[in-house]
């Protein structure tokens, strides 16, 4: 049942009790994305293992329990599940059914100030918080670049801007990252530069 899980949404990171409970999972709004189009719901685990459910003007008040493996069980209006927890971010949880091959993916929406109320809302919120990712990662972290077969650095994104504005080299110039061994992905400066 994992294999399909995985092999659907990749690079998961099992729900840790120490780092996830506190901080990521209770009391937070998680946004239920399967079905959304059709109804809107949104869980919400509280402390004292009651999970409410809310949908338009209804709230539903159920149970959830989480055991020493970190398995959850979870009373729905269809019984008892037992899921295991993903975080995919700290703000995408995946619920993984381990009794079929299904699984339920929320996002965490108590700090976002728009509604995801469609897939196309949450195409946007996906698309917007991957765009910061890549930006904020870009902007700190460091490259080297090749000239004229010498390589140099590294450089962060900025510092190679600055370079290219005051000619000093071309914006063509291909750039590999400090954690790579070759220019094989034959990024350059400006998609760099794009980026910021």
């Amino acid at each position: 049942m994992n294999d399909y899980l995985h092999d659907t949404i990749p690079n998961l990171k099992p729900f840790s009790y120490e780092r996830h409970h506190d901080s990521h999972f209770i009391n937070q709004q998680w946004v239920l994305v399967n079905g959304i189009s059709k109804k809107k719901s949104i869980y919400t685990f509280k402390e004292d293992n009651i999970l409410e459910i809310s949908r338009k003007d209804n709230v539903i008040k159920t149970s959830w329990n989480i055991n020493i493996q970190n398995t959850f069980t979870i009373e729905t209006e269809d019984g008892l599940i037992t899921v295991e927890a993903y975080f995919k971010d700290d703000d995408i949880l995946v619920l993984n059914n381990q009794d079929k091959e299904e699984f339920a993916l929320y996002i965490n929406t108590t700090k976002y100030e728009d509604e995801l109320n469609s897939i196309e809302d949450i195409q946007a919120y996906l698309k917007e918080k991957y765009k910061r990712k890549v930006s904020t990662i870009i902007y700190d972290h460091e490259f080297y670049y090749i000239e004229k077969s010498k390589e140099f650095g590294p450089f962060t994104v900025e510092q190679l801007s600055e370079k290219v504005k005051n000619e000093e080299i071309s914006t063509y110039c291909f750039v590999r990252d400090v954690n790579e061994y070759d220019y094989s992905k034959r990024l350059r400066i400006e998609d760099l530069i794009q980026e910021l």
